[in-house]
């Protein structure tokens, strides 16, 4: 099987990643497959022993966010479908890319001025590079059409 893979962290900035998965689906003709993925990391440093509440919570909203996009590829004529991962962002993305064998990897473009970004420019080009060598997926940015 091969197909599309669109990451998705749900909100308003994630809308343009959503619309280029849907565009490149037409393009295409690929299956579409939006990828959710539940990452605790922020509470490796904490004793919370509410992590599993969290998770699960986090999981809930995850399939909110995924079935907004299917709604939204469905009202487009595409058929897409939801994944919901737990772990580490990376090695889930590598992971499902793998399963699919997908073609493209839709990511999103960082606001890199945002101070909130995780992202530099350097580490998110590099990011996608090592995405790409590990999967075979050519990864795909909102602004390219």
């Amino acid at each position: 099987m091969s197909g599309i893979v669109c990451a998705v962290r749900g909100g308003p900035d994630s809308q343009p990643t959503i619309n280029r998965a849907i565009t490149l689906a037409k393009e295409t003709n690929l299956s579409l497959f939006f990828l959710y993925i539940v990452n605790l990391e922020f509470l490796d440093r904490t004793a919370s022993s509410r992590t599993h509440t969290i998770s699960k919570e986090l999981a809930q909203m995850g399939e909110f966010i995924l079935l907004t996009a299917q709604a939204k590829a469905a009202s487009q004529g595409i058929k897409a479908q939801g994944v919901i991962k737990h772990g580490d962002v990376t090695e889930e993305i590598v992971i499902l890319c793998h399963e699919l064998s997908a073609t493209y990897l839709v990511i999103g473009q960082p606001k890199f001025k945002s101070e909130d970004n995780v992202f530099t420019a350097a580490l998110h080009q590099a990011f996608i590079q090592r995405i790409e060598t590990q999967t075979g997926a050519r990864v795909v940015l909102p602004e390219e059409q």
